[in-house]
């Protein structure tokens, strides 16, 4: 079972549990954005590499969406929305203003040299600078 799987069963046991309305039940289940980008970088070597990174904005209802950036070979849009979704229920139980989001970028941070790492970063945040900020989503390194 896959992490999105996991969390949207998981949320609906507690809806349930809660008696929260079904319609209620289904709009929190779906995220407000998903954006899936190509990054293009080159290497210290000269060479060109792609990587996909996903941005996952769930939900903005208490405030400001925040999440982190995960770096991972394994990344994927599911993985992402699932911990966006995460995000909107941890900012919430602990009554922090904020809502939910979170990143992802398909690569292997080791096997990146720190310039290459900085870069697909900068070309990251260049391709969703439109949709963050401090007044809408605020990413942050994955911890």
């Amino acid at each position: 079972m896959n992490a999105l799987v996991a969390t949207s069963r998981n949320f609906r046991n507690a809806a349930r549990l809660l008696g929260l309305d079904s319609k209620l039940e289904k709009s929190l289940l779906i995220p407000f954005r998903e954006i899936k980008v190509e990054c293009t970088i080159p290497k210290d070597d000269g060479t060109l590499v792609s990587y996909v990174g996903f941005r996952v904005q769930h939900d903005n209802a208490r405030g400001p969406m925040k999440g982190g950036v995960r770096y991972h070979p394994e990344v994927d849009p599911d993985e992402v929305n699932a911990l966006a979704q995460l995000m909107t229920w941890k900012t919430a139980v602990a009554d922090i203003p904020y809502g939910g989001a979170k990143g992802g970028i398909g690569c292997s941070p080791s096997d990146l040299s720190m310039s290459e790492l900085e870069r697909l970063t900068r070309v990251f945040t260049q391709k969703i600078h439109d949709l963050i900020g401090i007044h809408t989503d605020v990413p942050a390194p994955d911890m």
